[in-house]
């Protein structure tokens, strides 16, 4: 049975989701703000349920020698040390959706009150004073709002502008023509947005390329008078740049939910005019709560039992519809590259994976990741489909992929080609009816081998007497051969063997075939066939 820890603030609902899938968990909302019993407990568990009190460090996953996947009830991330976590191979997801409207709706608020001082007219009012001229506003009809990043949230804000008769202009690498056309935004580059807006709010997530995105430099090159809006991640905005515009004039106010360092307690934008700033409330209605941690008890719990892969930030999700088609072709990818791992010795410098026929269509991300997995497990068995394409890329090997429409008898194939300094390695494999993959053809010769855990390969040059020889010296050492398989390029030419065996093969079986002199290459290889 899985075993799930909850260790920050997480629904009733949600914890009895695990109990009523039969997964094992233990709620203990306090625990993720006590790093030291963290770090004792975690190795016990499959998988881990946060909010944002848990911080998953480095330290913390290096001792978590059973996790599987880290579920964030929430959007970002930060609180989780995501190339760690990929290393170590374990999934992380966030539940991007269940709380897009409370976040989206928090900006236009957010708007609303630096447009309108509501914030700073509140306190005086409460103070006894009635400084109606002060407080001169703007109105939101018929301004241009600048949208930097027009994913979930900020479609949905661009939805709230427009319906507020506001022109909405958008800034977002992946956003299409059409797919503006149907928000009803117009497409820019960021120069062009910022040189629009009267208001511009930022709905994008912190990367390297995003963070700082709002420098000094971009600020002036804004429309003198403009309000910023940041409710997204704290770090997109060089807040002392901002400070200083707002200072002078060039910036008339923002609205800040999210900062640099949070918890924050002390902010460059803290105590100047027109500033309002928010506690990381985004996310902080009840309906939203609820959604989110609804969301990641039902994503954990269907990777744990089913192997469905949903909003992973460090992997291809695999729906649970997914899971049972592409189930065999993840296994037959893992084979495969596992064929080849254990056969090449000296370093890779490029994967290429062709799918062939109806695997085409089927999400090819995951499974490449499933043979590269395999490629590099031979090396190092802690890898698997979520650390291995970080772990290839770190390597400086080149992975690249062909989709074709099906070429030959079979419906589906997946072969899988490793280039070395010193020489290529191919190997294809198909998933037959019954769902069992099969090796379909080595270096370029065709044969017809089923998988077992132990096997033995062997190359040699098509002369009498090969099978006779491989038969004498399995039953010369107690190996029993469940399948042999042959092939061949062509008569006299180069030959293969593929010998599944009921055991492993003792190394002086090896030496004995080797001393025949009859084998160029005698190689026995081990597959995770559970």
């Amino acid at each position: 049975m899985p075993k799930v820890l909850v260790s920050d603030k997480l629904s009733a609902t949600a914890v009895q989701i695990f109990r009523d899938k039969g997964i094992e968990v233990d709620f203990e909302p306090d625990l993720g703000k006590d790093k030291a019993a963290l770090l004792a407990r975690i190795g016990d568990y499959d998988g881990l349920a946060i909010r944002s009190a848990t911080k998953v460090t480095e330290k913390i996953l290096d001792a978590a020698t059973n996790l599987k996947v880290i579920g964030r009830a929430g959007i970002g991330v930060d609180n989780v040390d995501l190339k760690a976590a990929t290393r170590k191979g374990v999934i992380v997801m966030n539940t991007p959706f269940g709380n897009a409207i409370t976040t989206a709706e928090h900006a236009i608020a957010m708007m609303f009150a630096v447009a309108r001082q509501i914030p700073a007219a509140n306190e005086s009012t409460h103070a006894g004073k009635w400084e109606k001229s002060r407080f001169m506003g703007t109105e939101l009809t018929y301004k241009t709002l600048g949208l930097i990043g027009a994913g979930n949230i900020g479609s949905i804000v661009a939805k709230r502008a427009l319906g507020l008769e506001m022109k909405v202009v958008a800034y977002d690498p992946f956003l299409s023509e059409e797919r503006a056309a149907k928000l009803g935004v117009t497409k820019v580059e960021l120069d062009e947005l910022v040189a629009q807006a009267d208001f511009i709010t930022l709905h994008v997530p912190k990367t390297d390329k995003t963070a700082g995105m709002i420098s000094a430099d971009v600020i002036a090159k804004m429309k003198d008078g403009v309000r910023i809006v940041n409710c997204a991640r704290g770090g997109l905005v060089d807040e002392e740049a901002l400070a200083e515009a707002i200072k002078s004039g060039k910036v008339a106010g923002a609205a800040f939910d999210v900062f640099a360092v949070e918890p924050a307690t002390d902010s460059p934008l803290f105590n100047l005019p027109n500033v309002v700033v928010t506690p990381h409330l985004g996310a902080a209605t009840t309906e939203a709560q609820e959604n989110v941690a609804i969301q990641v008890a039902e994503q954990i719990s269907d990777y744990l039992l089913n192997g469905a892969v949903t909003n992973a930030i460090n992997m291809p999700s695999i729906t649970a519809e997914e899971a049972p088609i592409l189930g065999p072709f993840v296994k037959l990818a893992t084979h495969i590259g596992a064929f080849v791992g254990q056969m090449t010795e000296e370093p890779i410098k490029s994967i290429s994976i062709t799918y062939d026929g109806k695997v085409a269509e089927m999400n090819t991300k995951a499974i490449g990741s499933a043979a590269i997995s395999g490629v590099l497990r031979a090396q190092n068995p802690d890898v698997n489909m979520v650390s291995a394409p970080v772990l290839a890329e770190e390597r400086g090997i080149k992975v690249s992929s062909t989709t074709q429409a099906k070429s030959g008898v079979f419906d589906s194939y997946i072969k899988l080609t490793v280039t070395t300094d010193k020489q290529e390695r191919s190997i294809a494999g198909t998933v037959f009816s019954d769902g069992k993959p099969r090796f379909i053809q080595i270096k370029g010769i065709n044969i017809d081998a089923e998988v077992g855990r132990h096997m033995l390969y062997t190359t040699n040059r098509d002369v009498p007497g090969i099978i006779g020889t491989l038969g004498e010296i399995m039953a010369k050492h107690g190996v029993n051969i469940a399948n042999f398989t042959l092939g061949r390029s062509d008569a006299g030419a180069n030959a293969i063997a593929l010998l599944y065996l009921d055991e492993a093969l003792p190394e002086a079986t090896v030496k004995d075939l080797c001393e025949t002199g009859l084998f160029n290459q005698v190689r026995p290889l081990e597959f995770d066939v559970s």
